[in-house]
């Protein structure tokens, strides 16, 4: 293979803001065992990005960004089954994703079917996996559900959305903007309540959830007369620190809180007693490592993922897209809550 010497990716040398980021130029690697070079059509940015790039989580230095992402694959290792040069494939665990070419581990490489675009196969991969595990087996949804998920309008927040009304649950949001409002209840929620209206969240977020719960649950069968009072069966929060005490007081007797991340901070030790008080509660705090743990695993919940999206009942959300070497930009428009959607670095060879 001849080398391609407009390879770039993006690069920080020590922890720091968005503004640390910068391009370099490198020779694409040769593909080990068990290993895929694969040219990037689109890269996703995640907070865990932010998290490495700011020295909150430990990476060594320097660091190539990103592990998410969706391309077409140009060299395949020795060792290496299931995959051929030209096939195009998703993956959310290959370091140094961005960039114009990576090498990603042929374990957590998935094809692509042809009814599935490259844009749209990053920007489900990892969010999508997130909502499907969620809803299919850290609370599993049923018919008649009522679900509160927090940051509605984000990247999990509505594909989650989407994934539980599929599943026959009434889905309560809360977002932070009209306009986000807008795009969570075109995703199928019911309501969607705006929190930054709240002057604290904590006391005035669940009684406007338990009165949406009590009038959504007026309106079917299920659950109705069951003794549980009002609220809502589970709380999918990826917020954490900002929303965990409302997320405790909005869910009915037995109900279930999943805390799936923290973007506004992590949740401090709480007494365990909380969940006799709040009505026999149950709390997880899941990851998605723990959900893939097999080959088997990872490629049931893509194919549900990759059917959805073919049929029409899932419809992923691209928020934003920048060019690769615009990735500070990028990061700078999360973190700031500046983006709704799905955010994705278009490298300029994916053109």
């Amino acid at each position: 293979m001849t080398k391609d010497t407009s390879a770039a990716r993006i690069v920080v040398n020590a922890p720091g803001d968005y503004t640390t980021m910068q391009v370099e130029r490198f020779d694409p690697p040769t593909p080990g065992p068990g290993e895929l070079l694969v040219r990037v059509a689109a890269a996703g940015v995640n907070f865990i990005d932010m998290y490495r790039r700011a020295g909150v989580y430990k990476v060594p230095y320097p660091h190539v960004l990103g592990s998410e992402g969706s391309g077409t694959v140009l060299a395949v290792g020795e060792e290496t089954s299931g995959f051929t040069a030209g096939d195009q494939i998703s993956w959310n665990a290959a370091p140094g994703s961005y960039a114009t070419h990576a090498i990603v581990p042929a374990s957590n490489a998935v094809l692509v079917p042809a009814g599935v675009d490259l844009t749209t196969a990053a920007a489900v991969r990892l969010q999508g996996l997130t909502a499907h595990y969620l809803a299919t087996s850290s609370f599993r949804i049923s018919p008649g559900d009522i679900a509160l998920i927090h940051a509605g309008a984000g990247g999990v927040g509505l594909l989650l959305t989407q994934i539980a009304v599929a599943l026959g649950a009434r889905v309560i949001t809360t977002v932070s903007t009209q306009d986000k409002a807008e795009l969570s209840l075109a995703a199928g929620a019911s309501r969607a309540i705006l929190y930054s209206e709240m002057e604290d969240i904590t006391t005035q977020l669940p009684p406007q959830v338990r009165a949406a719960a009590r009038e959504l649950r007026s309106h079917t069968e299920h659950h109705v007369g069951d003794g549980r009072g009002d609220g809502v069966d589970v709380v999918y929060d990826g917020v954490g620190k900002t929303t965990f005490d409302a997320s405790l007081a909005s869910l009915r007797i037995r109900g279930t809180l999943v805390l799936f991340g923290g973007s506004s901070g992590q949740v401090p030790p709480f007494d365990l007693q909380q969940l006799n008080a709040h009505g026999s509660l149950t709390v997880t705090r899941p990851t998605l490592a723990h959900f893939v743990l097999t080959r088997r695993e990872l490629e049931s919940r893509m194919n549900d993922l990759h059917t959805w999206i073919a049929q029409g009942t899932l419809t992923v959300s691209v928020g934003a897209t920048y060019p690769l070497e615009q990735a500070g930009e990028a990061h700078h428009a999360v973190e700031g809550r500046k983006t709704m959607g799905k955010v994705l670095l278009i490298p300029s060879t994916a053109s």
